[in-house]
């Protein structure tokens, strides 16, 4: 069954358990925004506006197909390297994305939920993105992790200063320190780790983006620019990941 009509046929119920040919949670790396426009002889911010767009028609994809976790990678604490102007266009952009997507998650059951470390955002992203997860926070049919100013070994090196911390002052003994404990101190703690992982514009690398959280994902990667991801490349990503065989480390099924 192609996951085309995978999808359709879990439309019907928001309730309804995900197929076991898709995934639970669902990872991306928008990637080549800049390239796109650049193609085009346009303005990087017309890249930018075209990424949101897509962003757009994957998460609505995603929910009619009742994925029940998306993670976004919009913002890596890298890109703080950018210049000045564009990091305003993007701190811009999110902005607006809160505030104009706010009802429309509400009204279709989607929680937001940010990923990252927010307090170095400007204090007016910061309060579009917190009012957006208030209004969302009830909901229960899909939730959508939008990675901002994350960055995976800041996140690693967060929970091991809270494990060292706790261990300094006796309230746990070291050796008692499980996996566990380091999942409970996640940005994504209470989500199941992704099961597919999808990075657009050819590259094939990681970029410190979920490296804890990946142990065991399925990658799937595309030439596409992330400006040009359609159904068409969702559907191909899940093709793909519907024909191989997950072992978490043990023998062969077969």
């Amino acid at each position: 069954m192609s996951a085309t009509t995978l999808g359709t046929s879990l439309k019907s119920s928001v309730n309804q358990p995900v197929a076991p040919e898709l995934p639970r949670h669902i990872a991306v790396i928008m990637d080549g925004n800049r390239r796109w426009a650049k193609e085009r002889r346009l303005p990087s911010v017309l890249g930018h506006r075209a990424g949101v767009r897509a962003f757009r028609r994957l998460l609505e994809r995603c929910r009619e197909m009742n994925i029940p976790h998306l993670t976004a990678y919009a913002f890596s604490a890298e890109n703080w390297r950018r210049s000045p102007t564009e990091v305003e266009v993007l701190m811009k952009l999110f902005e607006r994305y809160a505030a104009r997507e706010r009802e429309k998650l509400r009204r279709t059951g989607i929680r937001f939920h940010l990923i990252g470390n927010i307090e170095e955002l400007p204090l007016r992203v910061r309060q579009e993105f917190q009012k957006t997860v208030e209004a969302t926070a009830q909901n229960e049919a899909m939730t959508l992790n939008l990675a901002v100013n994350y960055g995976s070994r800041e996140e690693l090196l967060r929970v091991v200063r809270q494990l060292a911390g706790e261990a300094v002052r006796g309230e746990i003994a070291v050796d008692e320190i499980t996996e566990q404990m380091v999942e409970e101190r996640l940005y994504t703690c209470g989500q199941p780790d992704p099961d597919l992982m999808i990075r657009t514009s050819g590259e094939l690398r990681m970029s410190n983006f979920l490296l804890w959280q990946s142990a065991y994902t399925e990658f799937y990667f595309t030439d596409a620019y992330w400006p040009d991801v359609d159904d068409k490349v969702l559907d191909e990503a899940l093709r793909a990941y519907s024909r191989r065989e997950r072992r978490f480390g043990g023998g062969s099924a077969r």
